[in-house]
Formats: structure tokens, C-alpha cells, sequence
């Protein structure tokens, strides 16, 4: 079990079939409906005090309330690979690295948002599904199924195998990334904030893209930068 806190965050637990455990609900804050929905599932609630809430969500933006309940449920590489439908190109994002639960969780929202089938992040040195996560995901993270892998390398191995094509970020012998093939599985790779794609993990790509740089900053926050190659992704595979 583990505290899970932000409105909506705390309202797609609600939806979900999750066990939970307890509604905690800060004294005065106006979070009716988080209330009711409480209620109607038989849900126990206990009301505190803001400091109370302050210190178990960590210093976190709880907006008054916060649940208690079972950790987010993470999938293996095969379970990814076989959701997805017939007649559809899967399209995967594998996070190399990513050690920032802000931007994992503004990842798991563009997933969502653009359809993608799931993300694949590592066993070690890398983010995991955190209270902090899913509150920037805005309950993103109840949708996006989150594969756990200790080998990346090995899960781009095995999903070359099964036909995908991977695609990594990096400036070096890249092309632009208006100028990549979508019309295949695909999985996206991208890169930690500080060090971007690891050689062992950037050798298994089939080709590299960069985004264009024209100003005084060399690289893109490691969010912004997957969700500007995932539109890429859907533009094309959804011609207006």
C-alpha cells in the first residue's frame, strides 16, 4: 500500500477496481465529490489536518486529498506485445534511464493521450511508479500499462523479433524527425535527463532522429521531447 494524492490522481483510483484502503481528506478543503464517490463505494474516510496531509504525502501538492491504496501494478514485455489489436501498428516508448518521477508522469499523460500501447522503463537506475508520478500524470498512470524490464537491451532484442522497429533520440548522424517511417510497429526510445540514450541501448536502434535546434539551448526537457515525437507519430498515422 502506498499514498496516492491530487484530485485527479485520487479520482481515477476511485474508477479503478483498485483495493484501497482509506480516503484521507484535508478539514475544510472543498472536495465533495471525492467525498461522495467515497461514500458510495463504502470507502473509509478520514478526515485531517493539512500539516497531517502535508507530512504523509511528502511535501507534495495533495489539493486536500489523497488515498490510500494498493502500488500501481506494473506488466511484463509480453504483456505489451500482446494487447495490442489487430490492424493497428503498435507504438511503444522504452525510457532509458529516466530518473525524474515529474517526467515520467507528463510521459505517461502523452502516452495516453496519443494512444500509445505502454512504456517500458528499467528494474534499476530508473524512475519507478511513484505517488509523485502518478499526481503529474493526472491519472494517466491508471490507462498506460508500465512494463518493468531489468535488461533493455534485451527487451529491444526480443521486440525486433517480433517485428518492431526502434527509433532513439540523438544529434549525432540523425535524420530530422518529420522524415522518419511510422507505418510499422515502432518503439520510441528516449534518453536520461543528464546522459541521454546508453550506447549499449542506442546500437540496438535501427535509426536515429533529432529534433531541430535553432536557439541558444542544445536539448529539449526529456517530456517535451517525447511528446513532440509521439504528435510526430500520430500525425502521421492519423492524416487530417
Amino acid at each position: 500500500m502506498s499514498y496516492v494524492y491530487g484530485k485527479n490522481a485520487v479520482h481515477e483510483k476511485l474508477k479503478q477496481k483498485s483495493e484501497i484502503d482509506e480516503i484521507l481528506i484535508q478539514k475544510g478543503s472543498k472536495n465533495n465529490d471525492v467525498e461522495r464517490m467515497a461514500k458510495e463505494k463504502r470507502i473509509r474516510i478520514r478526515y485531517v489536518e493539512k500539516r497531517e496531509l502535508d507530512r504523509i504525502c511528502e511535501g507534495g501538492n495533495h489539493q486536500g486529498v489523497a488515498v490510500k491504496a494498493e502500488d500501481y501494478k506494473t506488466y511484463s514485455l509480453a504483456d505489451l506485445i500482446n494487447q495490442t489489436p489487430k490492424g493497428k501498428y503498435p507504438l511503444l516508448v522504452m525510457l532509458d534511464g529516466l530518473e525524474d518521477p515529474h517526467n515520467l508522469g507528463a510521459i505517461l499523460r502523452t502516452c495516453d493521450a496519443v494512444g500509445a500501447d505502454g512504456v517500458i522503463i528499467g528494474k534499476h537506475r530508473s524512475v519507478g511508479l511513484t505517488s509523485t508520478v502518478a499526481k503529474v500524470s493526472t491519472g494517466a498512470i491508471e490507462h498506460v500499462k508500465v512494463a518493468q524490464v531489468t535488461n533493455l537491451r534485451q527487451a529491444l532484442d526480443e521486440l525486433k523479433e517480433q517485428g518492431y522497429w526502434v527509433v532513439g533520440t540523438d544529434a549525432h548522424e540523425a535524420i530530422d524527425y518529420r522524415d522518419f517511417v511510422c507505418d510499422m510497429p515502432l518503439v520510441v526510445v528516449i534518453g536520461s535527463e543528464g546522459k541521454g540514450i546508453s550506447r549499449i541501448v542506442l546500437d540496438a536502434c535501427d535509426y536515429k532522429v533529432a529534433l531541430p535546434m535553432v536557439g541558444h539551448v542544445n536539448s529539449l526537457n526529456a517530456s517535451v521531447a517525447t511528446a513532440v515525437l509521439l504528435y510526430q507519430v500520430y500525425n502521421k498515422r492519423n492524416p487530417r
